[in-house]
């Protein structure tokens, strides 16, 4: 996003344009409006109950790295929140080589209780205040500050009542914009609104939820005994792979329905309760869970990630602690995939489940941190085979999706180029240009450690790692970009 000097809105505020190189389509935003209509092609989705900072670079104004936290219920807190944010976002670009000249910030929080959106941007106006107080204590101008509400947008940087009225001005309906127009052709998509796609990885409710749960007791009482004794625990590991990979195949064969609940109503249908818990127990192994992550290309990215995505649905009642065993697997197949948003949803959801999980909180820093995926990948395959050494495997005509070398990836160009999400962890990665990649690499791929060693290994490698944001509730997550 470029900030063109010669070029001014009708409230008289520079013009906002992505920057990139010569031959990539440039994208300019003039005005609050565009702005807030830019943001969901930013995250790659439509956010909820959010605090989203991107960080602003040069005479030109590249957007550069993005941050976004859930905004914390009791006002209490936000002073402490907003001093951490704006210090996790421009130390961290610091850290990458360029100090922020600018931060756009977006609060975004649909109206509740019959309450106006109006209401609602009055409420966050002390937080607006804070955020914009603790960024220039570090020397960075709020260039905007705008609050999402309702189907509107307020600027609380604007006091022209003809540009920005006490009523604010309603946001285009999706899809309608110049911006969607450009994202549509540059091949950018909005996976929804970030509710949306919770709820798709959220425990069952109702009577299905009970008898889930009565079947998952059964299944400890069955299983843990076994796990825990050396003599059993690789006879388990089989049954649990066996099955996994029965449930796998029973997805592939029936095609998925159009997504969203729907689509997962169907998937959960070709479960049973006894066959989820017994899966999902299993899973509590580690050894298990990190065959089960190879399940993350070709034929059967797609089924596996249905696959996780049903379990952590039956993760009910006492055991939603599990979840974060399912929920890890689907955030690192949508990694693997390409769809880093929907990626990092997921871990963090799953360091929501157990924020002690380790395997989840190395892959959304890695996520964040904009690492190539292929590196794990390829320890994976290299694992994979010296176990299976029958298997073939076709020759892949294409490279999976996900980064293109071992490189984090440069600052971003400009809205749509990927973005943060998720209520818990990670680390806040605003960006320049990267530094080498993690060392994954196929020899570590099982000596006897699991993958939270090889991972944590790659982490370590990194040069210019990220702070982490850390307060009791929340976490902010941020795109590497």
């Amino acid at each position: 996003m470029t900030t063109n000097h010669e070029s001014t809105s009708p409230a008289g505020r520079p013009s906002l344009s992505p920057s990139g190189s010569p031959t990539e389509p440039q994208i300019t935003l003039r005005s609050p409006a565009e702005l807030a209509d830019a943001l969901p092609y930013m995250l790659g989705f439509h956010p909820t109950d959010s605090l989203v900072m991107v960080a602003v670079h040069g005479e030109g104004g590249r957007f550069g790295g993005r941050l976004r936290v859930g905004i914390p219920a009791a006002p209490g807190e936000w002073e402490e929140t907003a001093r951490q944010v704006a210090e996790c976002l421009v130390r961290g670009s610091e850290r990458r080589g360029a100090k922020p000249d600018g931060i756009v910030v977006f609060l975004c929080r649909d109206p509740q209780g019959g309450e106006s959106g109006q209401r609602v941007m009055t409420r966050l106006r002390p937080l607006a205040q804070r955020l914009r107080t603790a960024c220039g204590e570090l020397d960075v101008p709020v260039l905007e500050a705008l609050c999402l509400s309702g189907g509107r947008y307020w600027s609380y940087t604007c006091h022209d009542a003809d540009c920005c009225p006490a009523e604010g001005n309603p946001l285009a309906p999706p899809g309608t914009s110049v911006m969607a127009a450009a994202a549509t052709f540059a091949g950018l998509q909005v996976r929804g609104s970030l509710r949306e796609i919770e709820n798709r990885l959220a425990p069952l409710r109702g009577p299905l939820a009970a008898d889930q749960e009565d079947a998952l007791e059964r299944a400890a009482i069955a299983l843990v005994p076994k796990i825990l004794d050396g003599a059993t625990r690789e006879e388990v590991g089989a049954e649990t792979i066996s099955l996994a990979r029965t449930l796998l195949r029973r997805l592939a064969l029936a095609p998925p329905a159009e997504g969203g609940a729907g689509a997962d109503g169907r998937d959960d249908a070709l479960l049973g309760h006894d066959e989820a818990a017994a899966v999902i127990i299993g899973l509590q192994d580690r050894e298990i869970r990190d065959i089960a992550a190879e399940w993350m290309e070709d034929d059967e990215a797609a089924p596996a990630l249905r696959l996780w995505r049903a379990l952590a649905r039956r993760c009910v009642g006492a055991y939603g602690e599990h979840a974060a065993a399912p929920l890890t697997l689907a955030g690192w197949v949508s990694w693997s995939s390409g769809d880093e948003p929907t990626a990092r949803i997921a871990l963090g959801m799953a360091l929501r489940a157990d924020s002690e999980y380790r395997f989840a909180q190395l892959l959304h820093h890695a996520c964040n941190e904009g690492i190539d995926p292929e590196g794990l990948r390829e320890c994976l395959r290299e694992e994979r085979r010296r176990r299976e050494p029958r298997r073939k495997r076709a020759a892949a005509t294409t490279r999976p999706p996900g980064r293109r070398s071992g490189r984090r990836r440069p600052e971003s160009r400009g809205p749509g180029s990927g973005g943060p999400d998720a209520r818990r962890p990670g680390s806040a990665g605003p960006a320049s240009q990267g530094t080498a990649g993690p060392a994954f690499s196929p020899d570590d791929a099982h000596d006897g450690h699991s993958i939270e060693s090889r991972t944590s290994e790659a982490r370590r490698s990194e040069a210019h790692g990220t702070e982490s944001y850390r307060p009791e509730s929340r976490r902010p997550e941020g795109s590497g970009q």
